[in-house]
């Protein structure tokens, strides 16, 4: 979990905005393109569960590899 070090600003009487040093903008921003990264390998390995498949040992065979 990432330490965020944020300021709430509010308008009227309710919080409006974040503002947040640059660096942790930028854990932020990799954490969601880590996370973003999970859900399409989540989403591929379900499009793929019922896919026939090999061992790597048969499929060393299969190609002549040794």
């Amino acid at each position: 979990m990432i330490s965020i070090n944020s300021q709430i600003l509010e308008k009227n009487g309710k919080k409006e905005f974040a503002i947040l040093p640059y660096e942790d903008f930028l854990k932020i921003q990799e954490e969601l393109a880590c996370y973003d990264d999970l859900c399409i390998l989540r989403e591929a390995k379900k499009e793929e569960q019922n896919a026939p498949s090999v061992s790597f040992k048969e499929a060393k065979n299969i190609l002549n590899i040794e």
